[in-house]
């Protein structure tokens, strides 16, 4: 049955990061091979917004139909919006491309709500959810791979309209594994008790909010979310730019920083759930915080060394990886952490109280990654990873009280079921 779960839930992560890998990798390359501008290209990024947005349509989907209904109307509308992407010419239609994406995210941030929700009422106990959000990360971050670089050498060969059709196959055969998938048999069940009383919170958003901050551990949770990636993804976005001034050359960032450190980051997610599956995540956290921080230590220290040499690419190389490895593994406790939280809310609020836990985390990331160039053009390099060093280890001291005094004293015990 577990296997059962993982397989459900690996598939649909995977589809769902198929948008971000098109939109992220593949159709930047393709669009300026194109002749599109920058600017229309740097453009096609305000159509994640859906994203950022869907908790606000979180409580529809908690509230009314099934997961199952969802999922496969979300997954038949994607397939039928790669139909018609694939009648598209992108040369000349770039506003029928932009619709495409516009439609595809907001097709894949409901997939999301749904399946996410499904997650939470699937997975029982520390090792379940440990594995699952291993899933969901390691999925998400293939499917993401898979488009931006697999449909890149589709797209040379076969062109626009065949690599979308292929992804219509793709969707659509997802669409019927998921409604005749035995796992949500037990579905109807989950949703007896809701009834008006849910229709009519939907109609009523005030109470579902007031619900929401009301579940245990919510507060510290969203501060949580909100702040735990700041130093390290300033980080992430600034040192390989240094990288780049100084000792490679871009052709060697993108094999190391691109190929190499995705994998170490795959590899972090993944030996994060069969952690889980042996610790509490108490203690895991307390410790990879903390091997985040030196990390961080290490990787600042490089900053001194300007003149380039083969130990200097050498330990750049370590710290990249390292970096990312930390940073897969903290993802995915974070993921579960989250989980665990939404489990103790009501099931006709769990997944909006995890789609608002996910959105503000993209928040916290995305504003401080926008901000990141800024401190470093005007402090120089040296200064802002400093403060991201700060940031960093502020965040581990946030989680270390947290472990002794805080929400995550019990889980500190807790041993995995």
């Amino acid at each position: 049955m577990m296997n059962d779960k993982l397989v459900f839930l690996g598939l649909l992560y995977f589809i769902q990061g198929i948008p971000y890998g098109l939109q992220s990798s593949l159709l930047p390359v393709y669009l300026r091979g194109a002749g599109h501008s920058l600017t229309r290209i740097s453009f096609t990024k305000i159509l994640y917004f859906p994203w950022v947005l869907k908790v606000l349509w979180a409580p529809l989907v908690d509230r009314t139909g099934t997961k199952r209904c969802w999922l496969v109307g979300t997954v038949a509308g994607l397939a039928l919006t790669c139909l018609v992407s694939a009648t598209i010419s992108p040369d000349v239609q770039y506003m029928g491309v932009a619709g495409s994406l516009l439609a595809m995210n907001v097709l894949a941030s409901v997939q999301d709500i749904a399946v996410d929700g499904a997650a939470v009422r699937l997975l029982k106990g520390q090792g379940e959810l440990g594995l699952g959000n291993t899933v969901q990360v390691v999925g998400y971050k293939a499917g993401s791979v898979f488009a931006g670089g697999g449909l890149l050498a589709v797209i040379d060969v076969a062109g626009w309209g065949w690599m979308f059709a292929l992804l219509a196959c793709v969707y659509g055969g997802v669409a019927l594994f998921v409604w005749g998938a035995p796992v949500l048999d037990g579905e109807s069940v989950w949703g007896q008790g809701g009834g008006r009383r849910g229709s009519k919170d939907v109609m009523q958003p005030w109470k579902v909010w007031r619900k929401l901050l009301s579940v245990p551990g919510t507060p510290w949770m969203m501060f949580y979310v909100l702040t735990y990636k700041l130093g390290e993804q300033g980080a992430i976005t600034m040192f390989p730019l240094f990288l780049l001034d100084h000792h490679m050359t871009a052709r060697e960032l993108g094999v190391w920083n691109g190929v190499v450190a995705m994998a170490f980051s795959i590899c972090g997610s993944s030996i994060g759930g069969f952690l889980l599956s042996q610790y509490s995540i108490g203690m895991l956290m307390r410790r990879v915080f903390m091997m985040r921080t030196v990390s961080m230590v290490f990787q600042s220290s490089l900053l001194v060394v300007l003149e380039p040499s083969p130990l200097m690419k050498g330990m750049a190389v370590l710290s990249l990886s390292l970096q990312h490895f930390i940073a897969g593994l903290i993802t995915t406790l974070t993921f579960t952490t989250m989980m665990n939280c939404t489990q103790r809310a009501e099931e006709s609020i769990q997944a909006t109280h995890y789609s608002f836990l996910a959105t503000l985390e993209v928040l916290g990331k995305l504003s401080f990654s926008a901000l990141a160039g800024g401190m470093v053009d005007t402090l120089g390099f040296p200064i802002a990873f400093i403060l991201f060093l700060f940031l960093t280890s502020s965040s581990a001291l946030h989680v270390w009280r947290a472990t002794e005094t805080g929400v995550l004293k019990e889980q500190l015990k807790e041993q995995p079921q």
